[in-house]
């Protein structure tokens, strides 16, 4: 697909968790086919930082953790700041979404992104008629 995405956390999550191969399997298939276009947020550095060394069945280490954080931050990262988060809150009130998912959605829009990579939102919602999100794993139709 040609254009920018944008990745959510637990795309490269699944990168890590042996315990869901066919989801592990999935994520490596699109990083290879999306990694020219792929944008990420500091957001998703930090939520896979915690994810990855707390909430797997196989934590990652500190150390793992951390080099594959490295590796993600060469990817186009959209760092947060004041006026991401007030349209962020904005769009909490609007369009009834979480903080941190309103989050996602502003980095996403800011950046410039086609698709919303995420199994977090509804699979092809449009966001401000330019964002669609694209459920990754959700069995084809």
């Amino acid at each position: 697909m040609s254009g920018k995405s944008f990745v959510d956390t637990n795309v490269f999550v699944y990168l890590f968790d042996a315990d869901r191969p066919a989801k592990q399997q999935r994520a490596r298939d699109l990083l290879k086919t999306e990694a020219a276009g792929i944008v990420i947020s500091t957001q998703v550095l930090t939520e896979f930082y915690v994810t990855t060394t707390r909430k797997l069945a196989r934590p990652l280490s500190a150390s793992e953790a951390g080099a594959a954080v490295a590796e993600l931050s060469a990817f186009d990262v959209v760092g947060l700041d004041v006026s991401l988060v007030q349209n962020a809150v904005a769009r909490v009130r609007r369009d009834r979404l979480s903080l941190w998912d309103a989050l996602i959605v502003e980095a996403a829009l800011e950046s410039g992104c086609e698709r919303l990579l995420t199994e977090d939102l509804q699979d092809g919602r449009v966001f401000d008629g330019r964002l669609v999100v694209a459920n990754p794993f959700a069995a084809p139709a």
